[in-house]
């Protein structure tokens, strides 16, 4: 009797798979590159957002406070950008900066308005 084929994404302990080639482990590790700047990115940028939320909530008698905390989402915007930027080993300073300050300047056109 005929043993069934094993199928191909399961491990066969009888026939180990091979070792890993450089161009595995650059392929791999450039996944996790982008993955880990994606993951940095997305979490600073929902900081700077919830700072942008947290100007728009407070009182308009606080308005230095308000300009304040979009300010720090500014700079969070531009050092989440920095991060990426250092993660894939690029030049720090780039015309790509400019766009971490898109949370600050929406928020004080939500709280100037």
């Amino acid at each position: 009797m005929e043993q069934p084929k094993r199928q191909r994404h399961l491990m066969d302990p009888a026939n180990p798979r091979k070792r890993a080639t450089p161009e595995d482990l650059e392929r791999l590790a450039r996944v996790q590159r982008w993955v880990v700047s994606v993951l940095l990115m997305t979490t600073i940028i929902h900081l700077s957002i919830g700072l942008v939320i947290a100007a728009v909530v407070i009182d308009d008698s606080e308005r230095g406070a308000q300009i304040g905390l979009n300010v720090l989402a500014s700079a969070f915007g531009v050092l989440s950008i920095v991060a990426a930027f250092a993660i894939h080993k690029r030049p720090l300073l780039s015309p790509w900066l400019v766009l971490g300050l898109l949370p600050g300047a929406v928020g004080v056109f939500l709280v100037l308005r």
